[in-house]
């Protein structure tokens, strides 16, 4: 067997993992679901599924591998772990945000992060964000970290305006 990418997120939901990979699939270019097993009647002591329902979804996001597991109500997603998006664009962040955002948790969504339908948080971050927030010179660091606090879609002509002034 080749190892095709050494470390994967698997991504544990209660039973949505299925509907979650189409979700992320259908949002990202160069993405598709790989595979999906099923839960058998072996080991049902402990995972209580019914044979023939979903266990785990294999799938790709911009050719980065997932897993989603089934695995049941015991862990739930929180801030501690973000998937991050680098984006070339505002274009590219509008598309993310709107898309990952839709029906999620509005009082999650603060400098460019937002937590989806599912719980998962991730952050929409323009690239030239974090070039800004490095500049050797601190007041334009500081200015442009003042206006992302401000935010909860990053606004790069918002940005750009606290860097220049």
């Amino acid at each position: 067997m080749t190892i095709a990418q050494r470390i994967s997120p698997c991504l544990w939901f209660d039973d949505q993992a299925e509907q979650a990979a189409a979700f992320y699939t259908a949002i990202f270019r160069n993405s598709k679901v790989i595979s999906v097993s099923r839960y058998s009647e072996v080991g049902f002591e402990f995972h209580r599924k019914p044979a023939g329902t979903v266990m785990a979804v294999a799938f790709e996001l911009d050719g980065q591998s997932f897993t989603a597991l089934n695995g049941g109500p015991v862990f739930k997603f929180n801030e501690a772990v973000s998937l991050q998006i680098n984006c070339e664009n505002q274009a590219e962040v509008d598309h993310y945000w709107d898309k990952l955002s839709a029906d999620g948790d509005e009082n999650a969504q603060q400098c460019g992060w937002l937590k989806d339908k599912f719980g998962l948080s991730w952050q929409v971050v323009p690239a030239v964000l974090i070039d800004m927030l490095k500049d050797p010179d601190p007041a334009k660091s500081q200015q442009t970290m003042a206006a992302m606090l401000q935010m909860k879609k990053i606004d790069i002509e918002g940005l750009e305006r606290a860097y220049a002034e």
